[in-house]
This record gives C-alpha cells, structure tokens and sequence, in this order.
C-alpha cells in the first residue's frame, strides 16, 4: 500500500546529466503537476550548469545531501544500471518515490531488494519504461485477435552506439563496462522483450547465444523465447544497425510494426492479401506517456496499469537468464 499523498505538485530531483535526463526534463515540463526542483551530478560544476540550463531551484553533488532534502518528492535516476539501485533504495529510504530507468537493476535480486524497500517504506517505485504506455504499442496489443492464432513473434532492435569507437580506442566508455552493467541485452534488448512478456505473458524456455566484447559485456544477441504454441525470436546488437521492421504473425493474418521502442507504423497483411493500416495519434516527446502514468500512480495513490512490477520482475529474469547462458557476468552479480 502507498502512503497517500496530500499534493496537486511533484517536486522532482534528478540523477544524471546524459541526453535522456534532458529528455526527460524538457518532457516533464509540459506537465503542470511537475516541478524540476534539483538535480545531481557528482561534478559540482557540472550540476550546477545543468541546474541553471534546465532551471531547477538547487543542484547537489553529494547524493545523501540531495535524498535528504525535505522538499524533493520524487527522483528521475538516468545514471548507469549499476547504479540504479543503491540509488533507489537510498532515496526510498527517505520516504521518495523512485521513476528508475531501464533496466531497474542490474539483476533479480537487487530487484527483489529494491521492491522490498518500496513496500517497507509505502513509496512508488516505477521502471522508466516508455513503449508500453504508447498508443503505437497499446494499438498492437488492442488489435492481436485480429491476426487468429498466433505462431511467430520476431523483435529486432539493433543500433550502432555512438560510444563503440571510443570503446576500440581504448577510451573509458561506461557502456561497454560489465562494472555498470551494460550491454546488449539490458540496453537495447528490453525494447523487444518487454513487449513480449506483457503481451504474450511468461515463456516456458529461454534460449539465447551472443558475443562479448572487451569489457565483458554482450554486443549482439539472438534470443529464443518458446511459448506453447509460438516462439519469439528476439535480436539485438550495440555493435551493428538493423533497418528491419518486428512482425506478429497469427494463421489469420501478420502484423508488420516498424519498431517495438517507438512504434509509428503498424499494419495488418492479412491471409487473403488485405491490408488495414493500424490509426492512432502520438506525440513525439517520447516520454510523456510513461511520465503521464507517473503522475497519475502518485497522485492517486495507485500501483502501475502497464509498468508494473510484476513485469519488471519477469524482466529482470528473462535478462539475467539471457547474461547466464552467454557468460556475462556483472560484479554486481558476484555482490
């Protein structure tokens, strides 16, 4: 059970300086329930120069100082999955709410210490993950009965980082580090499995090959989920781009979706040679749905519809097992 809240505003602190924090901020101010009220950086300079470009009221650089301050509300945590939480946990204590990124740990039993936290302490605890709650993804899960049985799923999210590079450079790059707990799957690969598991529910099996880069982490992988009557076959690569479109295909019908992670075309190619184009509105700042949802779980003192924990959990799981059969191995892991 949350503790109810007595507020029309949320006071927000934020953890991170990278694109998707400014993503969020710049998201979060189209919403009149949000104040970005601090943020943090562990550089002082820095957290005051993204406090001021972004106008929050204060900018801390020492974690503690910043979950104890009375009037935050709630943290945004866009630091690396290492992180997310010791984070979580340190800022739940003091009575926030946590909007954590994905992946919400680095593993199933930070996971399972970070929702035990949130259940001692009666705060909500919500995994930053924004397809779900997109009406491009909502109109596939709507429109599956259309398509009959359902025999195959493929899921393909592949991008070349704009850190690998630096990676062979032999730069410091923290996302090709088994120390932050990176890689392939955790990064890009909850775009396909997420969507998977909240659709279609637990699988029976989990396959999966992959290679590992210098540094530990996966850099491509292929992932079989087996359910009953289908398989879901799942790539992903940091390390490589993919320009193929997902597919849900039923005896009736196939669904061709442009993408899992922000899904703009949809269509239905049905048995006899039809099409009907799947219509819905979205807006382009990505992240207002899953921030939407936010507000609405705090105000009102409910759990998530969609990015609930429960999936989260299912999540986590299916990536651990995914890391164990390649051989990624976190220190986290070992902790």
């Amino acid at each position: 059970m949350l503790k109810m809240q007595n507020k029309n505003k949320i006071r927000f602190a934020t953890i991170g300086t990278s694109w998707i924090c400014e993503e969020f901020i710049e998201t979060a101010k189209t919403f009149s329930e949000i104040e970005i009220y601090a943020v943090y950086s562990r550089n002082t300079d820095r957290a005051k120069n993204f406090s001021e470009k972004h106008g929050a009221v204060k900018h801390y650089s020492n974690l503690e100082e910043m979950a104890s301050d009375p009037l935050i509300d709630a943290v945004y945590i866009a630091s690396p999955n290492s992180h997310h939480a010791l984070q979580s946990i340190l800022f739940m204590e003091h009575g926030k709410a946590v909007f954590c990124e994905k992946p919400i740990a680095s593993n199933f039993g930070e996971f399972t210490e970070m929702r035990s936290c949130a259940e001692k302490k009666g705060v909500l605890l919500m995994e930053a993950y924004k397809s779900m709650l997109m009406p491009g993804l909502l109109a596939v899960r709507d429109n599956l009965r259309k398509l009959g049985r359902i025999r195959s799923v493929f899921a393909v999210f592949s991008k070349y980082s704009s850190r690998y590079d630096a990676h062979l450079r032999g730069e410091n790059v923290n996302t090709f580090k088994a120390e932050f707990s990176g890689g392939a799957a955790v990064d890009l690969g909850v775009y396909c499995i997420y969507p998977v598991l909240y659709m279609f529910g637990v699988p029976t099996l989990v396959k999966s090959v992959g290679a590992i880069v210098p540094g530990g982490v996966d850099a491509t992988d292929a992932v079989i989920m087996q359910y009953d009557d289908f398989v879901a076959s799942l790539l992903f690569s940091k390390v490589s781009d993919s320009y193929l479109p997902c597919e849900i295909q039923g005896e009736d019908g196939t669904m061709v979706i442009d993408r899992f992670n922000i899904p703009e075309n949809i269509e239905i190619v049905y048995k006899n040679g039809s099409r009907e184009k799947l219509n819905f509105t979205q807006r382009e700042d990505s992240m207002c749905y899953e921030i939407e949802e936010f507000i609405r779980c705090y105000l009102e003192n409910k759990e998530p519809k969609v990015n609930t924990l429960s999936l989260s959990a299912e999540g986590i799981k299916v990536l651990d097992e995914i890391r164990r059969q390649i051989g990624v191995v976190y220190p986290a892991d070992e902790a």
